[in-house]
């Protein structure tokens, strides 16, 4: 029997939307969960405890912190900047329809009550870091907070929550205590460090964030002067570390931090000459040297 509409001259009526698994897979970003994930490392190296002792806790952590948190934060982002990235990145699951009706929004709810029942599971601090690292990923995209709208105010929550909180707890969770000041001086300084990267990603998007009002630096700023504040950013914490390293006794690890530092400079300079075209190909030398560094100071920190 045919379709009624058709038969008195109306459209049929097209299916409803549905959902493709892969774009799940693809909201949640996999490419962004390396650094919580290696930041969790470094505070696993910073503990100093048996990896294949803790192997399953410290697992539970890693699955916690990348596809996790990380991938629940992803998911939020993108669905509050769904108008964003019509402009900026069409092809992403939701603008591009692979995504249909809420269901952006029911996967980032589903992955943040699944967070934090893995917390729950990690101890009293896994699970009082699960609900910090939730609640800063929701005011950073979400109004009416939504962090983001200030490239200082946002970059700095972002930078901290992807370096300096999982660092910190893999060390309380794998000693059962609260880290030692050390630990926590560095782990901050090197959150504090992400901030010019996170600045560096801004500049894919400075179209749609001008249109929808994101202050992101270098729309605030302009790209040039955007991508030296980010390169001051990065440097001075990590010669803050190199100094502190030498104070406590560590001149290996604040030696291979410096030999670093003067690689990131060079690749900076050539960095500041276009900063729009060449922030990919920085992702990939300078922040690869920068997340080296993180690991010898963690290294170095090991009781």
């Amino acid at each position: 029997m045919g379709n009624p509409a058709t038969g008195i001259g109306l459209p049929a009526p097209r299916p409803a939307p549905r959902l493709q698994p892969a774009a799940v897979l693809e909201l949640l970003k996999p490419v962004t969960w390396f650094p919580p994930m290696w930041a969790f490392g470094c505070g696993v190296a910073a503990s100093g405890v048996n990896v294949l002792e803790n192997f399953p806790l410290i697992a539970l952590g890693v699955l916690l912190t990348g596809p996790m948190v990380c991938g629940m934060s992803q998911a939020v982002n993108d669905w509050f900047d769904r108008h964003v990235d019509a402009i900026n990145e069409p092809n992403r699951p939701i603008p591009s329809g692979r995504m249909p009706g809420m269901w952006g929004l029911y996967v980032a709810i589903a992955w943040t009550l699944a967070s934090l029942a893995i917390g729950l599971a990690l101890g009293p601090w896994g699970f009082a870091a699960t609900v910090l690292a939730v609640v800063m990923a929701w005011i950073y995209s979400a109004p009416p907070l939504r962090l983001k709208q200030n490239g200082w105010w946002g970059n700095l929550a972002c930078g901290l929550s992807y370096e300096t909180l999982p660092w910190i707890t893999a060390v309380a969770v794998l000693t059962a205590s609260a880290p030692d000041a050390r630990v926590v001086a560095i782990a901050v300084l090197y959150g504090l460090g992400a901030h010019g990267i996170m600045t560096l990603n801004d500049f894919k998007s400075i179209e749609g964030d001008t249109r929808f009002g994101l202050r992101s630096l270098p729309v605030i700023l302009g790209a040039p002067r955007a991508a030296r504040v980010a390169c001051l950013f990065m440097a001075a914490p990590q010669a803050v570390v190199v100094a502190l390293l030498m104070l406590w006794g560590m001149p290996i690890a604040a030696g291979l931090i410096a030999a670093s530092l003067l690689a990131q400079f060079a690749l900076m300079r050539k960095l500041l000459r276009d900063p729009r075209g060449l922030a990919p190909w920085y992702n990939g030398t300078g922040i690869t040297l920068y997340v080296a560094g993180m690991m010898a100071a963690a290294v170095a920190l090991a009781p």
